[in-house]
């Protein structure tokens, strides 16, 4: 696959937008893999919850974990996609998050724990996934930071999404704490999603995604981390 023909033009440097990159079968399976999940493997957030799968990221390194097979099957399909990472790096780190009907993610970036590449396989529901540009203001004394919009982008069910550079290094994204989305104009992928136009409205269930990386910083020795 040409990942690369499926830039999207009308945001910022640089993000990738595949719809139907797995099949609904295959969504099918994904699902119910994570809903075997042991409640121990969770990690619980206040709001949501999370697992990491081939370690767990650190500054310090992450101790390299074996990949459970269902889900390295994804990985590979990733590491197929001729030089997402680079030319010499591969994913090895799958963080899944589980998103229910009203919850989202604070305003982040991804940081340097990672290579500065991010691709998600989204599963359930739809997502919109919003950017900021935070920017310092003066007033007198005072200093203030101020999110300023980007761009918007439609998460569909099944796709997956690429996002890198200014993308990555530059803008914050977050996902909003709502239960419904109201499409405008502000939607960067909007000609790339099927059957969505804008002013629709779409309710969301939950949904699971799959952010597939590459940690560069790995030991397969148990280090210290505290």
């Amino acid at each position: 696959m040409e990942w690369e023909n499926y830039v999207i033009q009308q945001c910022p440097a640089s993000a990738f937008y595949i719809p139907d990159f797995i099949t609904a079968q295959e969504e099918t399976f994904l699902l119910s893999q994570v809903a075997k999940t042991p409640k121990p493997r969770w990690t619980q957030l206040s709001h949501r919850r999370l697992i990491n799968y081939g370690g767990v990221p650190h500054p310090r390194g992450m101790i390299a974990e074996a990949m459970p097979p269902w889900l390295q099957n994804y990985v590979d399909k990733i590491n197929q996609l001729t030089g997402v990472f680079g030319d010499d790096k591969k994913a090895n780190h799958v963080l899944v998050n589980e998103y229910l009907a009203g919850q989202g993610i604070m305003p982040h970036s991804d940081g340097p724990l990672f290579h500065p590449t991010i691709t998600t396989i989204s599963c359930g529901s739809h997502a919109v996934l919003e950017f900021y540009e935070p920017q310092e203001t003066e007033d007198g004394t005072t200093t203030t930071m101020q999110r300023v919009p980007v761009t918007k982008l439609l998460i569909e069910p099944r796709s997956l999404l690429i996002l890198k550079d200014d993308m990555y290094h530059k803008y914050l994204h977050y996902i909003a704490e709502i239960r419904q989305d109201v499409i405008d104009e502000n939607v960067s992928n909007i000609s790339k999603v099927s059957k969505v136009q804008l002013s629709d409205v779409l309710e969301r269930t939950t949904r699971i995604s799959f952010t597939i990386r590459h940690v560069p910083k790995t030991s397969k020795m148990k280090i210290k981390l505290f």
